[in-house]
């Protein structure tokens, strides 16, 4: 059985952790795991990389984890801060000499079209990135030999895709960001999971994000052995003080974390 790896390259909500201009307590703090870049994700299946989420902050998280191949990008959803560093793809273009394969729905797809239309023209600048589009619409697919599976979630009015990895229908790994609402459905399908990886923005209720207690009843249904929270904002507070609160099996994460778990 494959290896199956995440490492977090970033778990702060669309402003990072510390905000502009912002002095609180948390943007303030000396705590390494207080600070949080735009949130995505590596996940390594055996020697396939696959990376979740190409916000604006991908470059600086790519050269930090000495990310030197990369074989698919899978996109949750076309906010800014989930696709704002395709560009920097090109780098992989250039090295793998191929274009990059990008996964999404299909309405992420178009917004990646439209926000970078010079990569889709018919008389392209020489170095832009090249990149191969593949619209999901079936509930798993295969990508460089590894078979993922999807779950839509909603954000707000938004649909978002969690990406499920398991090779037996029990353990593997659920990510899931930027979600509001589980249907039954989805949850249903997420039970037997391993690890849980799952959005908590702050503690006061937020109209599109989960926050801590919705976030923990989430967890409480959905049951994972364990579960890790992300797309936290400084308004959450301080990591090592949340931390203290949650369940055994319930943690934050926070840059840099890396989880070797059953596939």
């Amino acid at each position: 059985m494959s290896t199956l790896r995440i490492r977090f390259l970033g778990t702060g909500t669309s402003q990072g952790v510390p905000v502009v201009a912002c002095n609180c307590a948390v943007c303030a703090s000396n705590d390494p795991c207080d600070k949080r870049l735009r949130t995505s994700a590596l996940v390594s299946v055996g020697d396939c990389n696959l990376l979740i989420d190409a916000g604006p902050d991908m470059r600086q998280q790519l050269l930090r984890a000495k990310v030197i191949q990369l074989d698919a990008v899978l996109l949750t959803h076309e906010h800014m801060d989930h696709i704002a560093g395709i560009d920097d793809l090109r780098a992989f273009n250039f090295v793998q000499e191929k274009a990059m394969d990008v996964y999404a729905n299909a309405d992420t797809c178009a917004a990646v079209e439209r926000v970078y239309h010079y990569a889709f023209a018919k008389d392209r600048y020489p170095g832009v990135p090249e990149l191969r589009l593949h619209r999901i619409t079936a509930p798993s697919f295969e990508v460089a030999g590894v078979n993922v599976g999807t779950v839509e979630v909603m954000h707000m009015n938004m649909a978002v895709l969690g990406f499920c990895f398991r090779t037996s229908a029990h353990g593997g790994l659920a990510y899931i960001t930027d979600a509001k609402t589980i249907s039954d459905d989805a949850i249903a399908s997420l039970q037997g999971v391993h690890t849980l990886v799952l959005n908590a923005l702050r503690r006061k209720e937020h109209p599109s994000h989960f926050n801590l207690a919705e976030a923990l009843a989430m967890v409480e249904r959905i049951r994972p052995q364990q579960a890790y929270f992300t797309h936290i904002s400084h308004l959450l507070g301080k990591h090592t003080m949340v931390s203290r609160e949650l369940p055994a099996n319930v943690h934050l994460a926070y840059d840099g974390l890396v989880l070797e778990l059953p596939a």
